[in-house]
């Protein structure tokens, strides 16, 4: 795994939202329902916090290699990923930095996710397997 990791840009739409609901099995109107997720003080429709997490880790298997490479994968939810009602929705972009290693010699990750230039995670870490 080199040291420079270059950021991952992912878009999110609606559709994605349908498509991760039924998936997840999560209907929570705030995923879907523009006028319930105002009326309890959000931005508008927002993304699953889990489908979120998983797109950041998407990131960080593309840039292990594979997807049994990652030892360790943890997030702090921030703020919410606002996707406006269009075609083009929005996007999450994810970046890393490498924090050194481990007493095993595994990549040490900071990882850093962003939605209209918003920080959306907080505490966000990876441990990478050497290949």
């Amino acid at each position: 795994m080199s040291e420079g990791f270059e950021p991952q840009t992912f878009r999110v739409t609606r559709a994605d939202l349908v498509r991760y609901a039924g998936a997840s099995g999560d209907f929570n109107p705030i995923h879907w329902s523009e006028r319930f997720a105002t009326g309890v003080g959000l931005p508008g429709v927002i993304a699953h916090g889990m489908f979120t997490m998983a797109l950041v880790g998407r990131a960080v298997t593309a840039w292990a290699g594979a997807p049994d490479a990652v030892a360790e994968f943890s997030v702090r939810f921030a703020r919410p990923v606002p996707v406006p009602d269009t075609d083009e929705g929005t996007e999450v972009v994810v970046s890393a930095v490498s924090k050194g290693e481990t007493d095993e010699g595994h990549t040490k990750l900071a990882l850093t996710a962003t939605c209209r230039g918003e920080k959306v995670l907080s505490l966000a870490q990876a441990v990478v397997r050497k290949r």
